[in-house]
């Protein structure tokens, strides 16, 4: 049972707060446009003020000191105190009464709710820094201190169905996609949800790369520097050019099928578009006959058209790596889980040839 005495709030490094938040509740109090642009994954939000009160308390420090805007700010919570403190209640209830509690700068907005939950007996603790903090840290440590095993191919070879099968096997993945929510095409956002700012992708980046094992490489499918409006960041972005590339060579029947498969089920009109937008890399005839195709319901003969364009490209960025680095297997179909069988072999240790067929 919760005691009717204070609770004093601890303050935490980066790295003890966020050991602590596999297990206990983070709560962000910013307001809620801070949180959308970006947060701490996983943290929930219970903003001390909203927006127009977070400007105004802003201004009025500004403008009349310390004393004046602290008075604003206890004018805007005073009413809703019981609310926030229900709120918090509700969360430690859930969390074994213990919650983590950050603002953005680990100043009198954390300190502030954290005192409040010290007050309903609940187990608080602050993030030194505040979300500031945190940033350093997604700056500092994603990309670092681990080899980097890249799943590459041309456009259709199944690349992101091969991280699924590694991820099975219990190999460090990472899905660039999946957290940018893009496939990284002209074709990349159908299907998608909204993609996230690129601050908050790399949060989402960070702690992925920091839940990764350091006793074994990390797999990345072989992406551009930019996936959508989201880029990767310069150290991991670094990190996986100076990797060991598995390119994966199949059929040009096979991948056709696969890429029908994943794009057909949208309206033609709207794939139609998106052939529209690299008319001046695919050129002028070859658009005009791929978006015909898409029209009369020949969307295999249409994605034929396309991959002239990604397949020219994707094999000038290969042919720039070290041939030391850039192994090719070559597999007679599609089929997901044996490809991750193949490449998890060939990586440990490397083998000394570098050209595999892999065609029974």
């Amino acid at each position: 049972m919760r005691g009717l005495h204070q609770l004093m709030p601890e303050t935490l490094d980066i790295e003890k707060f966020l050991a602590r938040a596999g297990r206990v509740t983070v709560v962000d109090v910013r307001s809620p446009g801070e949180f959308a642009h970006a947060h701490i994954p996983g943290a929930v939000s219970v903003p001390l003020f909203s927006d127009a009160e977070r400007a105004e308390v802003g201004t009025a420090y500004v403008r009349e000191g310390r004393r004046p805007a602290v008075s604003l700010g206890l004018s805007f919570v005073g009413p809703r105190m019981a609310e926030l403190g229900a709120r918090l209640t509700a969360l430690a209830d859930a969390a074994e009464g213990e919650l983590l509690i950050h603002c953005w700068r680990g100043g009198m907005r954390s300190a502030s709710v954290a005192w409040l939950a010290g007050s309903l007996g609940i187990r608080a603790a602050t993030l030194d820094g505040g979300y500031k903090s945190f940033r350093r840290w997604v700056i500092d440590s994603t990309g670092r201190g681990q080899h980097i095993n890249v799943v590459a191919g041309l456009t259709g070879t199944g690349k992101t169905r091969v991280l699924q099968a590694l991820a099975a096997r219990g190999e460090n993945v990472i899905d660039l996609e999946k957290l940018a929510h893009h496939k990284g095409s002209a074709f990349g956002d159908l299907g998608e949800a909204p993609q996230p700012t690129q601050e908050h992708f790399e949060n989402e980046l960070a702690m992925a790369w920091r839940a990764t094992r350091t006793d074994a490489p990390v797999w990345l499918e072989d992406e551009s520097r930019t996936i959508g409006r989201c880029s990767v960041p310069d150290a991991l972005w670094q990190a996986k050019q100076a990797g060991r590339f598995h390119v994966i060579d199949v059929p040009d029947e096979e991948r056709l099928t696969h890429l029908c498969e994943v794009y057909s089920g949208h309206p033609p009109e709207v794939i139609a578009a998106r052939i529209e937008c690299i008319r001046k890399r695919l050129g002028g005839d070859r658009t005009t006959t791929a978006i015909e195709s898409v029209r009369a319901g020949d969307f295999k003969s249409a994605c034929n058209l396309v991959l002239a364009y990604y397949d020219r490209t994707y094999r000038e960025a290969i042919d720039k790596l070290p041939p030391g680095r850039v192994e090719v297997f070559q597999f007679s179909d599609l089929d997901p889980t044996t490809i991750a069988e193949v490449l998890c072999a060939s990586s440990h240790p490397p083998i000394p040839s570098f050209y595999h067929s892999i065609i029974p």
